[in-house]
């Protein structure tokens, strides 16, 4: 009997163990990938806690995987996938195809969702079985341990602004300068915006600037953030990346009329925003999920293309519950990812 070892969580914030399973087949529809690499992300403690329904323990976390085909299971002939194949599955795990949204073609917001690590076991594991329409292909250019993170952080940020009503030459602000918010900076600038970088301390202007930022906004300086915004013209979008709602809700009057406001960081305390702030000035306010396998696919290639790769530390499997710790109390810079020799 073939096994392979999973990071799992058996109850409720438990701690992490190491235990063996046995290898499963794939069914129709799916494949076996063997993993190579993936992300912690911050997203992982809603599984973890049971903060979000339908969570079942043991847990395995992990939805920024990325690693090579093992097995296909039955009825994927079509989808043009081989054995070898380098693939990615991030947030987007795969959809129902039934659902209004599905029908309409808006699959990542699919009324039946599956997400690795929720819905079905994640890449906290050195196997996965993952649906069809989960995988997105790794460029030769991107290692596994660059590729992962780019299925949830890249994507939400790369998404979040190509989505977005901005143009190049437009000043964009992006508010966080963590897992999501460096991500976010790079994309920015590569897409051709005026990129001003926000975030706590003046010390973080010169790291602003390595990421290729053209402004950089202190908000903890006695200049509020929305006047240093209005000072350079206003931005056309602010990307809220920062998990803090105040922060996000500091910068809504940086932005010009008719500007957006895309929300990628999530927090579970209310915006302070009155209706006034949109009303007089045509303002947009805009949740932001991630993407589909093709958006997926698209922002590796974009950074294949570009040169943009995240700041990562790697560890083996056994340090997962560390490392975990380490992501959620803010000491990882920026990306955990778990790589598998």
């Amino acid at each position: 009997m073939s096994t392979y070892r999973v990071a799992q969580v058996a109850a409720e914030s438990g701690p992490f163990e190491i235990v063996e399973r046995e290898v499963p087949k794939p069914g129709p529809g799916q494949v076996r990938i063997a993993v190579e690499a993936c992300g912690i992300c911050h997203s992982d403690a809603f599984f973890v806690t049971a903060a979000l329904p339908g969570i079942t323990f043991p847990v395995v976390p992990g939805h920024e995987i990325a690693g090579r085909i093992e097995e296909l299971g039955e009825g994927i002939e079509h989808w043009g996938w081989q054995v070898g194949d380098r693939v990615g599955v991030g947030w987007f795990g795969g959809s129902c195809g039934h659902c209004k949204p599905c029908r309409q073609g808006d699959f990542v917001v699919c009324e039946n969702l599956k997400v690795p690590g929720w819905t079905y076991h994640g890449g906290f594991g050195e196997q996965v079985i993952a649906p069809v329409d989960a995988l997105a292909r790794i460029p030769d250019g991107l290692t596994s341990a660059d590729a992962a993170p780019l299925g949830c952080a890249g994507v939400t940020t790369f998404n979040g602004l190509r989505r977005s009503p901005a143009e190049p030459g437009d000043l964009v602000a992006v508010v966080g300068l963590g897992g999501l918010g460096h991500l976010g900076v790079k994309y920015a600038v590569a897409m051709g915006f005026e990129t001003v970088a926000v975030a706590r301390g003046a010390e973080k202007a010169d790291f602003a600037k390595q990421l290729g930022a053209h402004h950089y906004v202190d908000s903890t300086a006695p200049t509020p953030v929305a006047e240093a915004l209005q000072s350079l013209g206003g931005a056309k979008v602010v990307l809220a990346t920062a998990g803090n709602s105040q922060a996000i809700t500091a910068a809504v009057d940086g932005l010009a009329p008719r500007g957006e406001l895309v929300v990628i960081g999530a927090d579970p305390e209310p915006l302070g925003i009155s209706p006034l702030q949109l009303l007089l000035t045509g303002r947009v306010v805009r949740g932001h999920p991630s993407g589909t396998a093709q958006d997926v696919q698209d922002t590796m290639d974009f950074s294949a293309l570009h040169g943009i790769r995240p700041t990562i530390e790697t560890v083996p499997l056994a340090q997962a519950g560390e490392a975990f710790q380490k992501m959620m109390t803010g000491g990882a810079r920026f990306r955990m990812v778990i790589t598998y020799e």
